[in-house]
């Protein structure tokens, strides 16, 4: 049986795909022995080293983890809120028949999304220092969320821009013949379907905004999730494996939890917006916002 994409595979060639997987499997085995054998003469899988943490106390948690957690989800999520509106503000503005809204717009894209995220923040803790009042505690975080917001904003607009301009072009046309204005397109007819194209991109950058925070503890000494693995390691004494593995493990979870979401929220849309294959009457048509029976624009 063959397929439109490819042909089916022979008996040579599933013996031949049987034999790497077998080969593929008996290698991951033998990496995954030689790290074990290796972490165990190096007595990093001591339980003296894991029990802060798998031993039943809180005290690793509520002295380091869950603050650090806490400043990173909160950068994390100022960071979001500000820069997916701007973003597709910023997206919409490059599509603009305008050339006073289209250009500015797409220097401010281009321009801070070829710098990297870590000399915006680095950039904004010297703007804050010299230029406002914010206490020296406070630097770092807003230092942080400007830099995410700017860089992953423009980003965002590509990824807006990019969205509405796969639609195809008969629905813009179509809506714009029946008498709706350009705006009205783009509210009614073409964000509504872009949004679900989009979906998976925004979702992978904001797991991007996520990890991103750990720049400014690695550098601004925003004491986000990452530098409190390097504090905690530091306090039990020689155990960074095992701090660093416990912080790997919650990061995993919180960007799983943000794509399982995300899938799950993509697929709603996608039913929620299948045609029913009914025609519209001209009755119908009048509930378009803008459009009257005739055909003209309100």
């Amino acid at each position: 049986m063959t397929s439109v994409l490819y042909d089916a595979q022979g008996p040579r060639a599933k013996r031949r795909n049987i034999l790497y997987t077998v080969v593929f499997l008996v290698a991951l085995a033998a990496l995954v022995w030689w790290v074990y054998t290796s972490l165990d003469e190096k007595h990093q899988l001591d339980w003296a080293l894991w029990k802060p943490y798998l031993g039943g106390g809180t005290e690793a948690y509520s002295t380091y983890i869950w603050p650090g957690l806490e400043n990173t989800l909160k950068a994390a999520a100022l960071s979001m809120v500000i820069a997916l509106p701007l973003g597709a503000v910023l997206g919409i503005a490059r599509l603009s028949d305008h050339v006073w809204v289209r250009v500015p717009a797409a220097v401010v894209v281009e321009f801070f999304r070829a710098i990297p995220v870590l000399v915006l923040m680095i950039f904004g803790l010297a703007l804050f220092s010299q230029y406002t009042d914010v206490s020296s505690d406070d630097r770092p975080i807003y230092a942080v969320v400007t830099g995410l917001v700017l860089y992953n904003a423009s980003v965002l607009a590509e990824i807006v821009r990019a969205g509405i301009l796969s639609l195809p072009k008969g629905q813009s046309e179509a809506a714009m013949a029946i008498g709706l204005r350009k705006g009205q397109v783009m509210r009614v007819i073409l964000l509504p379907q872009a949004v679900t194209a989009m979906l998976p991109a925004i979702v992978s950058q904001l797991v991007v905004i996520v990890k991103d925070t750990a720049l400014g503890g690695a550098v601004l000494t925003f004491p986000e999730l990452l530098a409190s693995a390097s504090t905690m390691s530091a306090y039990y004494g020689a155990n960074t494996i095992a701090s660093f593995t416990i912080v790997a493990v919650i990061y995993l979870i919180i960007n799983f939890s943000l794509t399982t979401f995300a899938s799950w929220l993509e697929g709603r849309l996608r039913r929620r917006k299948k045609s029913t294959g009914a025609v519209l009457s001209v009755d119908k048509t009048t509930e378009i916002p803008g459009h009257a029976g005739t055909g003209t624009s309100a």
